[in-house]
């Protein structure tokens, strides 16, 4: 393989820690084993009707200058570095999407010579991407620590999604984290700008629509608490309206401070992105999750069916009268449920519960927590 390829290859398999799916998501990449040797790991995005597209998820380098306690490409780890220059990027993804092997693009970066510079070589590849090689396809770009905001337009005008590694809930999580970044000056800063554009400019003359914004927050690494994750959760999709917040779970890395932690148990992260997205596409509020002791969220059940347990098992939800914010407060029943029964209300009342199976709702769980007409469903299965 020549050197660009090479190069490639060793980027590609250092963006195993940048998430792009919740836990339980089906592998990523194609099997080494039966990948080309030439052809670099391919990451299988989930689209929203969930089916999967297949992005180069890459670098352009993993040098770095920052010293993230976390992170393999912290300056002075023991790491066999990779370097493309943009040109050299856009050329082979171009080459890439030619063959049919990707349909888009999720571009990164090790920081060298500062936010600035560094941005300025990932909208380098973006333009010449979107000029040189005419690609109208999936474009996901970061945004560095310290970028300046026209940069921040310009990624805005090129990309379809971009992101921004907030890492850490608050300034002080991120001292324990990134000791060398700024949480407001650095990183929150771009994603209240990125809103900011959004919000005042034009659409883009590259894209239909501005890009989607999303986040990453790393748990496990430090002392945070779920209430701190979800009060700055709420804060992201309720005012800057992120489209995704990525839930890290920390695994240590060799080589840095934070070797010897424990890995952070999967069920967290898991119960994170559950709350998550009911905060995002439910109505719920940070008040309305239960917590433990010790301010997290608990692991055995859901958050939803915890909120319900408490809620409705005692006063449940009457299906031919609730409006659909009440409807989605319901366990087993999500947004496109919740407008079926609205949508079939509007010319009779659900009567049966075969008329619930036609609808698509899971009978045996929404059971507990509903009354059909003022009355339980008969032959209901014992809740405890």
């Amino acid at each position: 393989m020549d050197t660009t390829i090479t190069n490639l290859h060793l980027l590609t398999e250092q963006t195993e820690f940048e998430l792009d799916e919740p836990p339980g998501a089906p592998p990523a990449c194609y099997s080494p084993k039966t990948r080309p040797r030439e052809i670099p790991e391919i990451f299988w995005a989930k689209k929203s009707g969930g089916s999967r597209t297949p992005i180069l998820k890459t670098l352009l380098t993993s040098a770095c200058e920052k010293n993230c306690l976390y992170c393999p490409f912290r300056a002075g780890r023991d790491l066999r570095r990779a370097t493309l220059q943009p040109i050299e990027m856009a050329k082979i993804f171009s080459q890439m999407s030619a063959a049919g092997l990707v349909q888009g693009l999720f571009l990164s970066s090790g920081m060298v010579g500062g936010g600035i510079r560094t941005q300025d070589k990932i909208l380098d590849t973006a333009e010449i991407l979107r000029t040189k090689y005419q690609h109208q396809g999936y474009l996901h770009l970061k945004l560095m620590p310290g970028a300046e905001k026209d940069q921040v337009l310009r990624a805005l005008q090129l990309a379809t999604r971009v992101s921004v590694n907030l890492e850490a809930p608050n300034p002080e999580r991120l001292k324990d984290l990134a000791p060398r970044k700024k949480f407001q000056e650095e990183l929150m800063q771009l994603l209240q700008w990125a809103q900011e554009l959004r919000q005042s400019v034009q659409h883009s003359t590259t894209n239909d629509r501005f890009p989607s914004i999303v986040t990453q927050l790393v748990v496990g690494a430090t002392a945070e608490t779920d209430t701190e994750i979800l009060q700055t959760s709420f804060y992201l999709y309720t005012r800057l309206k992120l489209s995704r917040i990525y839930y890290s779970r920390f695994s240590p890395i060799p080589d840095t401070p934070l070797e010897n932690l424990p890995p952070e148990n999967p069920l967290r992260p898991l119960r994170l992105y559950q709350a998550s997205f009911l905060i995002r596409d439910y109505g719920f509020s940070t008040s309305d999750f239960q917590y433990t002791e010790s301010g997290n969220l608990p692991l055995e059940q859901d958050p939803k069916t915890i909120w319900a347990q408490t809620h409705l098992l005692h006063q449940p939800v009457e299906l031919n009268k609730a409006d659909f914010l009440h409807l989605l407060r319901i366990p087993g029943i999500g947004p496109k449920t919740a407008r079926r029964i609205v949508q079939f209300r509007r010319n009779s009342k659900i009567k049966s519960e075969v008329e619930l199976r036609q609808l698509g709702i899971p009978v045996e769980r929404v059971s507990p927590f509903i009354l059909l007409n003022g009355r339980k469903i008969t032959n209901q299965p014992s809740f405890w």
